[in-house]
């Protein structure tokens, strides 16, 4: 589900979607004000007109919290600590997810590395206010005494004290020492994952050259062996021979196109099996993030991990997901077991062997061709309707027919960037102004940059997000945007891809870069038809993934996991795909450390966004009223409101029910849609 594009947030400054488990920062784009005037630094902030700008950044922020929490100290329990709680948030966040955008994005090294000690500074400090009884005890005070007026002042004080308690400082300090000792092991164990994967990605040897497709030859380093030995070659002859090939380094976008371009199926293979072995000493590392977020949990008084961490979300609880996952697996089996025999078949037919099966390294590679071959389909001629200046003004069309807002570009203010190829955007509204910082592919020569459609259902995906901060009005930055549950987030990003694959938003931006022909409407139909045509395995994928993520952090064996048999045989169970012996794809799933246990949300908001696309869009999707719809009644509550009470009053009360305690989606919508 990693997405290429990204769109950041910068209303009131800088933001990046920063997933840190704490009382301060969560999954969202986070914001701080813009400054126009003549000289600014970046993103606006007066203070980082220099790399060493980030230091003076935390000593404010710091300083600033530190006012603010010797100000709550003093103060009666009242709703003036949950505002004045809601500052100390705000600013924190502030430096939090500027330093996060820098060091991701910024091609300064001085930058990155000055922003990765301000990220550690302000972490440091995090958990010191994370930690502090003073702070706590006034929230729980307020909370439990204050005359607090508003439903969402009330809803804040709650979260607030829920996610103190989070951290355990609620336990004796026994057990509260090893609370932190444990996060702090599982922010490190984290940290080792991702950078194990960056620091072992696998590779492949591939002669000769002529295995990997021409097109595809400038991705790869050229290596060179020598050839075999002819009989009665001279030596010296022998000796200058030499044979190309290519070295592929198997990290996951490079595989990704191996397995659906190259033709050998014999490199596949070798790419799949290395690509999926990799990087070992991840398994260690797995089994230890297994350990640790269970001795968390059973400290917080929860069975697993999986209870822990899905028991503040809509589900409630790891049986109410686990029946959701079983019930959706077993509606889609019928239907993608049949996608599998079709696959089966094409495979007995190229090969000319009525015994063949499909093997997991064939899979992207047949589809392709199969979705190519029936819909007449041709990635080059499809991206040629999406110069990425198109789909900006797609954008435009979109924001100002369903929302009435108006969207242009925008100058920088000097030293408010970081890249000159990097564009600001303006987001209009009669009584809003915000703006986007967005990445797009840069133009090479005189060529135009193109998006293929998979990057413009990315964006849509993205801007859904983005839409959801920007048309946010709530009274506490703590509920603001995407500051949603987890199960809930992804909702609106979802929603949008529909507008990605619409012919009737489509023709009103693609367009032909060099004809300016619309795009034709039997061609959107081909793209829709390659769609669905294995949408079953594909939704059994993420059901897969789902479960996988459940049960390895669900309750424990008395004897420590395997988690490579455990994910082989829950593919066998699951899936008609084999599982290859020795490989552990895994150990390179790092949703595993963004998500544990949250990953079937993505599920959770599939079935919503296709309820609200089938009651609220699909009829009339351009329309100003469905947008009204859409910000009024969903985007701009964010977490101030129950997420089940906003999707009832946006799509009527079917779209979701009561069951064991927790609530899941109604599947009837995504069934029509994928004629289950």
């Amino acid at each position: 589900m990693s997405r290429a594009i990204r769109i950041y947030r910068v209303a009131a400054a800088a933001a990046l979607r920063y997933n840190v488990r704490s009382l301060f920062s969560d999954n969202s784009f986070a914001a701080s004000v813009t400054v126009d005037s003549e000289e600014t630094g970046l993103y606006g902030f007066p203070v980082l007109k220099t790399a060493k700008g980030f230091r003076r950044f935390v000593d404010e922020a710091i300083e600033s919290a530190g006012e603010l929490a010797s100000r709550i100290s003093q103060m009666p329990p009242s709703e003036e600590v949950i505002n004045a709680m809601d500052e100390i948030s705000n600013t924190v966040c502030s430096v939090i997810d500027s330093a996060e955008l820098c060091r991701n994005t910024h091609p300064d090294r001085e930058f990155v590395e000055e922003a990765n000690k301000a990220s550690m500074r302000i972490s440091e400090y995090l958990h010191f206010l994370n930690t502090n009884h003073t702070l706590y005890n006034a929230v729980l005070m307020s909370e439990q005494e204050g005359s607090i007026q508003s439903e969402e002042a009330r809803r804040a004080a709650h979260s607030l004290r829920i996610d103190f308690e989070k951290g355990g400082i609620h336990l004796p300090a026994e057990k509260l020492e090893r609370v932190n000792q444990l996060n702090t092991q599982i922010a490190l164990l984290g940290r080792q994952f991702n950078e194990n994967i960056i620091t072992d990605p696998g590779h492949v040897d591939v002669f000769p050259a002529s295995c990997i497709p021409r097109n595809m030859q400038h991705h790869f380093k050229p290596i060179y062996r020598q050839f075999l030995p002819v009989d009665n070659e001279p030596l010296g002859l022998r000796d200058k021979k030499k044979e190309k090939g290519f070295r592929l380094v198997t990290e996951s976008s490079s595989l990704s196109s191996i397995l659906k371009w190259v033709s050998d199926a014999e490199v596949r293979k070798q790419t799949y099996i290395i690509g999926n072995s990799v990087p070992r000493a991840n398994l260690c590392v797995i089994d230890k993030l297994i350990s640790s977020r269970h001795e968390l949990a059973q400290i917080m008084g929860c069975r697993s991990y999986a209870e822990f961490a899905i028991r503040p979300n809509m589900a409630a609880s790891p049986d109410v997901v686990m029946d959701f996952l079983l019930t959706l697996s077993n509606m889609v089996r019928l239907r993608a077991d049949a996608e599998f025999k079709l696959i089966q078949d094409y495979k007995r037919t190229v090969d000319n062997d009525v015994r063949a099966d499909p093997e997991p390294w064939d899979e992207a590679y047949l589809t392709g061709r199969m979705k190519s071959s029936a819909c007449d389909l041709d990635s080059l001629v499809i991206a040629s309707y999406f110069p990425t200046f198109q789909c900006l003004e797609g954008l435009k069309l979109l924001v100002q027919s369903v929302f009435g807002v108006t969207f242009s570009s925008m100058p920088f203010s000097p030293g408010e960037s970081w890249h000159p190829d990097v564009m600001k955007l303006l987001l209009h509204h009669p009584q809003e102004i915000v703006a986007l910082v967005c990445n797009f592919p840069n133009s090479r020569g005189s060529s135009i940059s193109k998006l293929n459609h998979w990057d413009v259902e990315t964006l849509f995906h993205e801007f859904g997000h983005a839409l959801h901060s920007l048309f946010s009005r709530t009274d506490y930055q703590h509920f603001s945007g995407t500051r949603v549950v987890l199960d809930f987030a992804e909702t609106p990003s979802n929603l949008f891809e529909y507008y990605a694959w619409d012919y009737r938003v489509l023709k009103t931006f693609a367009r032909h870069y060099s004809t300016g022909e619309v795009i034709p409407e039997k061609l959107v139909d081909s793209m829709n038809r390659a769609r669905n045509m294995f949408s079953a395995m594909e939704l059994q994928r993420q059901i897969l993934y789902s479960l996988i993520d459940l049960t390895l952090f669900g309750e424990q064996p008395s004897t420590p996991m395997d988690t490579i048999s455990i994910v082989a045989d829950l593919k066998r169970q699951c899936t008609s795909w084999k599982h290859v012996e020795g490989t552990h794809w895994h150990t390179r799933f790092s949703h595993l450390i963004n998500y544990g246990a949250g990953y079937y949300s993505y599920l959770y908001a599939k079935c919503f966004a296709s309820t609200i696309w089938e009651k609220v869009c699909r009829d009339d999707p351009l329309s100003l009223s469905t947008g009204t719809a859409i910000r009024t009644k969903l985007l701009q509550h964010g977490g101030a409101k129950d997420p089940s009470n906003l999707l009832r009053d946006l799509a009527g009360h079917s779209i979701l029910r009561s069951y064991n305690g927790g609530i899941v989606p109604d599947t009837s919508s995504l069934c029509k849609e994928m004629n289950l």
